[in-house]
């Protein structure tokens, strides 16, 4: 898992993918729209697919992220899934606008949802937390696997 996310950043870089707005903090204004979040972050990897990103308007690719639900596709984003690094890759972009950026996605594949209120940010935050918890325990295993391995 490690080294898919890994060789995801790399040929994003490689590639020369990341557009200029990729190392702009999201915290700069007023709150971004998830088209724009989408056009400055998300489209480096969701228009070409690069690393098996699901495309930018491809309905067979999102129909079953969306049948996921809301909170839980976008806490899992958040987190980092598959190939894609948290955030987005963009540690300054905030939860709301990237929730925003994959309701935009969704939506323009076929979905319905709303842009997020606070009480859908709570449960995507919610799940991102119980994510990013399995992952902390499945790395904790992984450490304790090499430690009993060094001994």
């Amino acid at each position: 898992m490690c080294n898919t996310r890994l060789n995801a950043l790399l040929a994003i870089a490689v590639l020369g993918l990341c557009p200029p707005a990729f190392a702009q903090t999201a915290g700069k204004g007023a709150a971004k729209s998830g088209e724009r979040v989408y056009t400055e972050i998300c489209a480096a990897c969701h228009v070409t697919g690069v690393a098996n990103a699901p495309k930018f308007r491809d309905r067979q690719a999102w129909t079953p992220l969306i049948a996921e639900g809301q909170q839980v596709l976008t806490g899992h984003a958040w987190v980092g899934v598959r190939a894609m690094p948290a955030m987005g890759g963009n540690p300054d972009l905030k939860l709301a606008e990237f929730a925003r950026a994959v309701a935009y996605m969704a939506n323009n594949a076929g979905g319905n949802w709303p842009d997020p209120d606070a009480a859908m940010l709570r449960k995507i935050a919610k799940e991102a937390e119980e994510r990013l918890e399995q992952q902390i325990r499945d790395a904790q295993k992984m450490k304790k696997e090499l430690h009993q391995m060094s001994r």
